[in-house]
């Protein structure tokens, strides 16, 4: 289902600061469109917030493209493609404009894997991950810093036992945490990473129902989960090997199906999509990595948006907030960022639900 694939594709882009000045830098943001087959691309003024559609776009892609990865050089972007005829990724490279041109052929994922339906990238640039839903497992592939290009690594693809729901690296680059549904809870499976392949370390509860969402602070302290089965946010504090411990006070209730999370990049705020309470929730976080609502600009904490914010994703200036909606407006909302609090700007209809946005500064 769509619904459960947007829960799944929590693109973070690589973000500075919440709390950015004027800049005259060029901003592009990309859009998967799953239903359509398409990225559409979008030029961001970095003064004002507004979008204006590079021309070209959309760009034709593979069978529903669900999952966008930015390479840290912004000279390349991946997509996952899990249909039936596809079962592959797409790399595009990306110009000083913005334009996206693919290069074929695209990588398989097969024949040990199928339906690849999340992308994430280590810190370096060196390797790609994909979660592959049709098969349980995590896939690894090396990146040629020159052209892009994507190679598998030894003893890729790696079984986590379940669907994966969520997947996030360590700010060090050095564990993967991958959160899976089973029965009425979930669980979150850590592992190590040396060059690229994975050991399983630690598997820990995640003290919820369906743990979509994931988020990790900039320090690799705390690790969060949106259990969107249970209305809460798990906190857990990451060891360094990896093991996760709950801290006191987990979890947290928070709104109605909380399908994704996102960290500032100092770790100060916390803000949750509520997918069915069609809002997001911000949060301040304490010294003992717990979340407090943050009511400075609301009694509530809470900022409404259009229906069904399925996830949410900074500018590098972390001026300005970006929610992918899934429900009838099939948009992506702009809010501006001050001190934590959100303030609506525009909404821009895409014509199909967006399932992924990533944002690249140049």
């Amino acid at each position: 289902m769509l619904q459960k694939a947007l829960a799944l594709v929590l693109v973070v882009a690589s973000v500075t600061s919440f709390s950015g000045c004027g800049s005259t830098a060029n901003h592009y943001i990309y859009a998967a469109l799953p239903a359509a087959n398409q990225i559409i691309a979008y030029r961001e003024d970095p003064n004002s917030g507004v979008l204006t559609q590079i021309a070209g776009s959309p760009y034709t892609v593979g069978d529903g493209a669900i999952s966008l990865a930015l390479h840290p050089s912004g000279k390349f972007l991946y997509a996952a493609n899990p249909g039936q005829n596809e079962n592959d990724i797409s790399l595009f490279t990306i110009a000083s404009n913005g334009v996206l041109t693919e290069v074929f052929p695209r990588t398989l994922v097969t024949p040990n894997a199928s339906q690849p339906t999340l992308l994430r990238m280590d810190p370096a640039g060196n390797f790609l991950y994909v979660a592959n839903s049709g098969s349980s497992n995590i896939s690894v592939f090396s990146i040629d810093s020159g052209s892009g290009a994507l190679t598998a690594v030894t003893n890729s693809p790696v079984f986590v036992g379940a669907v994966p729901l969520n997947m996030q690296l360590s700010p060090s680059g050095n564990f993967l945490f991958v959160s899976i549904a089973s029965l009425s809870s979930g669980s979150i499976i850590g592992f190590s990473v040396n060059a690229g392949m994975l050991t399983r370390a630690s598997v820990t509860p995640s003290d919820g129902a369906n743990p979509n969402g994931l988020a990790i602070d900039p320090s690799g302290t705390f690790l969060y989960a949106a259990n969107s089965g249970s209305n809460s946010v798990s906190i857990f504090s990451i060891d360094s090997t990896g093991t996760l411990k709950e801290v006191q006070g987990s979890p947290l209730a928070v709104g109605s199906v909380p399908v994704t999370l996102l960290l500032d990049p100092q770790g100060k705020f916390l803000y949750v999509a509520n997918q069915a309470a069609n809002n997001v929730a911000a949060y301040s976080i304490n010294s003992s990595g717990l979340p407090d609502i943050l009511t400075t600009s609301t009694t509530t904490g809470t900022f409404g948006t259009e229906s069904s914010p399925a996830f949410l994703v900074a500018d590098p200036s972390g001026k300005y907030l970006y929610i992918g909606n899934q429900g009838s407006s099939a948009g992506i909302q702009v809010f501006g960022v001050s001190s934590g609090n959100l303030t609506a700007l525009a909404t821009y209809g895409v014509g199909n639900t967006p399932s992924s946005i990533v944002v690249l500064g140049k």
